[in-house]
């Protein structure tokens, strides 16, 4: 089954999560729709979890072609 991308970029995804959050927090939602913002902000935080991995691979594979692979935590 495909996943749906709901955002194109991690930075539209992070706004589309503000956006939701400030719904959830300063809207009269009724329960079922605020399940459903819910959900979306959730599948927008896995699909930004993976751009980031992906952006991670990639720093990693330009290091290693420089021929200096450091890998360091990311706070």
């Amino acid at each position: 089954m495909a996943t749906k991308k709901i955002g194109v970029t991690y930075e539209e995804n992070i706004d589309k999560i503000d956006e939701i959050i400030e719904k959830l927090e300063n809207s009269e939602l009724s329960l079922d729709e605020s399940i459903t913002e819910y959900e979306k902000a959730i599948k927008l935080i896995k699909e930004s979890e993976k751009l980031l991995e992906q952006a991670e691979g990639k720093i990693q594979k330009v290091m290693e072609k420089n021929g200096t692979l450091k890998i360091e935590e990311m706070e």
